[in-house]
């Protein structure tokens, strides 16, 4: 049957996804006597909270991605498979990828999400921010705009391209607003002096009748007070109808001539073929209990993003998708995968909410920390501080943290190369044909 992994006589625990959840299953597991196999289409893990920066110039890819070989390198129970996994087969307890049959004894999906367009028909014209790739394709994109407009003679084209329109205002939303208007402030007047920078506009149109509605009231109110006051234009209430490439249409009856849609306004599960349908909610989700069991399996769990676990009495829709949730399930299945093999009775998963936060600009962010609240530049400061202590690697961090400080002392951001053009798909190619 396996076709791709050497044979043994230990339990073996497949992981589908290397993402926060399934790479802190598999550290948690380090020191059993148990063969864990790692498939991901990636051969590295995505620090997905900083992608936006990737997007707009701040960071170069590789500091946010880290090698999973490398990640695990020092754990002698571990076999990593770049694979993707196209049908499965539990009652035989095994698995089709990409590069051959994969059984199992215990099967954990932890394989995220992925962007959710809500049937809209926007799928090859937004531009999305779930992987490394669709972040430098954004990147590539905004300065293309940016070259194009130099040169461009027509006003209706020039402002189209100098517009950039952001569905959904949560953090990520939010972060890429105001990475935005800073670009508009700091660096874009630089780089294209010959440009009227005032005819950049920044739109965030987000459904909900707040920003940031996963937070507190105070950090709704405090983000949308500093957005506006860097320039950006944000409409509650608000939800995209249809997109054509050059014109947004919303449901206000509003419109927007803009070459770029950025698209953050929801996700949908990613589940694996051959799950019973009856586990996988319309979002892609699927049903585990409190134990992270998929419903109806034994052997079969899901953790992080892709979870739906209503029995945490205090989530009944469902945890919130953030990288806390996925870490925590990780950590408390290895435990329970432990208790499995030994026979011992398995612990439900709790949650514990560290808090939440957001970044808008220079010293400027917001912070909910069990019952406090902190905006301005010390939410700023705490907002970086985490993120650096959740990145993986100390190279990484150590990048990460240089170019943070460099772009705050020069006000740059040094990573604006487009390393390969975008272009669209499906005949909408090239920018310059898109508005006339």
């Amino acid at each position: 049957m396996d076709k791709v992994i050497p044979g043994t006589n230990l339990p073996r625990i497949v992981i589908i996804g290397g993402g926060f959840g399934g790479v802190n299953l598999a550290k948690s597991l380090k020191h059993l006597q148990i063969q864990i196999v790692l498939l991901d289409k990636n051969n590295y893990h995505t620090f997905q909270p900083l992608l936006y920066q990737v997007a707009t110039g701040g960071l170069e890819p590789d500091s946010i991605a880290f090698p999973l070989r490398k990640l695990f390198d020092d754990q002698e129970n571990i076999i990593y498979r770049n694979a993707e996994v196209t049908h499965l087969y539990p009652d035989e307890k095994f698995m089709e990828t990409s590069i051959g049959a994969i059984s199992y004894d215990y099967l954990v999906i932890a394989t995220g999400t992925q962007t959710n367009f809500f049937n809209l028909p926007v799928d090859n014209l937004a531009m999305s921010m779930k992987t490394i790739p669709e972040a430098l394709d954004l990147r590539s994109l905004i300065l293309q705009n940016f070259e194009q407009a130099n040169y461009e003679s027509n006003p209706k084209t020039k402002s189209a391209l100098m517009k950039f329109v952001i569905v959904g205002g949560g953090p990520t939303g939010v972060e890429t607003a105001g990475a935005l208007a800073e670009l508009k402030r700091y660096v874009l007047p630089a780089d294209y002096p010959e440009l009227d920078m005032r005819q950049m506009e920044i739109q965030l149109i987000e459904a909900g009748n707040r920003l940031l509605s996963g937070m507190s009231d105070k950090s709704s109110v405090h983000a949308l007070s500093d957005l506006e006051k860097m320039g950006v234009h944000v409409s509650l209430n608000t939800f995209v109808t249809g997109y054509d490439g050059t014109t947004v249409q919303t449901n206000q009856g509003e419109t927007f001539e803009a070459t770029t849609l950025i698209w953050s306004a929801g996700v949908k599960g990613c589940p694996i073929n051959g799950l019973d349908p009856e586990v996988v909610l319309p979002n892609g989700r699927i049903r585990v209990n409190a134990f992270s069991q998929v419903e109806t399996y034994k052997d079969i769990f899901a953790i992080g993003d892709i979870a739906y676990m209503t029995s945490d009495g205090n989530f009944p829709q469902g945890h919130p998708q953030v990288a806390q949730v996925a870490i925590q399930m990780g950590k408390n299945l290895a435990h329970n995968l432990q208790y499995l093999l030994k026979g011992a009775p398995l612990r439900a998963f709790e949650y514990y909410d560290k808090g939440s936060m957001a970044t808008i600009g220079r010293n400027k962010a917001v912070a909910d920390l069990a019952k406090a609240h902190f905006k301005g530049i010390i939410a700023w400061l705490m907002w970086m501080m985490i993120h650096l202590l959740f990145l993986i690697g100390f190279r990484n961090r150590l990048i990460v943290l240089i170019n943070w400080i460099w772009s705050y002392i020069t006000y740059d951001k040094g990573s604006r190369v487009i390393i390969r053009k975008f272009k669209r798909v499906k005949g909408l190619s090239d920018p310059e044909i898109l508005v006339k």
